[in-house]
């Protein structure tokens, strides 16, 4: 009898780990596909600024300067699409980051994602936007580089370890390109100089962060199907 209820036991217990394991992979895929496609439409708003607010030059005017046009919502729009695309992220990754590096980075990013959020609601014209970039700008690359070492170094990822790594690399070149364009884009009075570029050094770096976002993202996703095929 006692036997019986042994072995009663040892099989639900094995169904529950099942179960837990099979939610925990659906969990992972539907963060996974929400991330790409945030990340995909946050590039996308970024492509419709560009062409509903065409008086803004975009080599001499940032991004967050769209706000100051009569489509302020896209650009609101945009930055939440890059926040979830954060928070989604750290849902599909959180179980292959196994680093106390990976976990930091995770935290990185969530930062990230506040920051995006804060630029979402605070624009140009608040005093709160520029906390809100110094918290979202430089926390990406961070992130991106310690989770995509962490992941690196889990087996399951070496295969796409290259691609991971290049892809965090060009975050930073991102970041370090944008402070460069600004640094050398104004004239001693604060004016913009005729061939200040820091505009598409802004939009590169929107670019090469959502890409890193997707780069992941896609990832998870390719190692889902070839497990299940």
């Amino acid at each position: 009898m006692s036997t019986k209820m042994s072995s009663a036991s040892t099989k639900e217990a094995i169904a529950n780990v099942k179960h837990a394991t099979k939610s925990a992979t659906e969990v992972t895929h539907v963060a996974a596909r929400i991330s790409l496609i945030a990340a995909v439409a946050s590039l996308v708003f970024l492509a419709a600024l560009h062409g509903l607010s065409p008086e803004f030059n975009p080599s001499s005017r940032m991004v967050s300067e769209y706000a100051l046009g009569n489509y302020n919502w896209v650009l609101s729009l945009m930055f939440l699409a890059w926040a979830l695309s954060c928070i989604a992220l750290v849902f599909a990754v959180r179980t292959d980051v196994r680093t106390l590096g990976g976990k930091i980075g995770l935290g990185f990013l969530l930062l990230s994602a506040l920051g995006m959020s804060m630029a979402a609601v605070f624009d140009v014209n608040h005093n709160l936007h520029g906390l809100a970039a110094m918290i979202g700008m430089p926390s990406l690359p961070i992130a991106a580089v310690l989770i995509s070492v962490s992941l690196t170094r889990n087996p399951a990822w070496t295969s796409a370890r290259q691609s991971l790594l290049w892809a965090a690399i060009l975050t930073w070149m991102g970041l370090i390109l944008m402070n460069v364009a600004i640094f050398t884009g104004f004239t001693p009075t604060g004016e913009a100089n005729p061939g200040a570029w820091f505009g598409w050094a802004n939009r590169f770096l929107i670019l090469v962060y959502n890409v890193w976002l997707m780069a992941v993202a896609w990832q998870v996703l390719q190692r889902q199907l070839s497990h299940s095929s």
